[in-house]
């Protein structure tokens, strides 16, 4: 579990193509303090640590996170952003976040606010609980965000400088892919409320 406040962001540093997986290198600033078997969120996916090198630890997606996932887009050099797993200890400053990619977006515009971003994303509504309310929350590429505007398949989200300079967000641009994770609350209440 996660809370989609970004601890860094890291470069990939090597890609893998294994079968129908993908194994790729991360080269993240607190490798040292990388497990093995430890879950990382990676824009938003959840992955496993599987091997840790002297400069880098390598995570596999198999072909169901390839597929459901913009992590097929991936090139070396991408900026990833990272979250370790929530512990007790750790305050939940953003929302509870699962690391399970329910969609993939893409960003449809990108304005510049003189001092915030505004960035507006698309979806396809694939099933009823894929929703977003208005000052609700999501989270984009693993960011714990507010949604702004909201529509049915279409949202918004603000963006403060210290988020846009210290997360992948200051990559993204009109036609960029993101991963979405909805807000489980929001899902979880669909499902009661019968629109699942």
């Amino acid at each position: 579990m996660f809370t989609g406040i970004i601890e860094a962001t890291a470069k990939i540093s090597r890609i893998e193509k294994d079968k129908s997986n993908v194994h790729f290198y991360i080269d993240a600033p607190f490798l040292n303090e990388v497990k093995i078997d430890q879950s990382i969120a990676h824009n938003g996916v959840c992955l496993t640590v599987v091997e840790i090198t002297h400069s880098s630890y390598r995570v596999t997606a198999i072909d169901e996170t390839l597929q459901k996932t913009s992590l097929s887009t991936w090139k070396v050099g991408d900026a990833v952003n990272l979250e370790r797993c929530l512990t007790l200890a750790k305050p939940l400053d953003g929302h509870i976040v699962q690391g399970h990619v329910d969609t993939v977006a893409t960003c449809i515009d990108k304005l510049f606010l003189d001092g915030s971003w505004k960035f507006t994303f698309q979806y396809i509504k694939k099933h009823p609980h894929n929703i977003t309310v208005e000052k609700g929350s999501v989270c984009v590429n693993g960011v714990s965000l507010t949604v702004v505007d909201s529509k049915d398949d279409v949202f918004s989200v603000c963006i403060i400088p210290y988020t846009y300079e210290h997360t992948n967000f200051q990559n993204i641009e009109k036609g960029t892919q993101v991963n979405l994770e909805f807000d489980i609350i929001g899902k979880y209440v669909a499902k009661m409320m019968g629109k699942v």
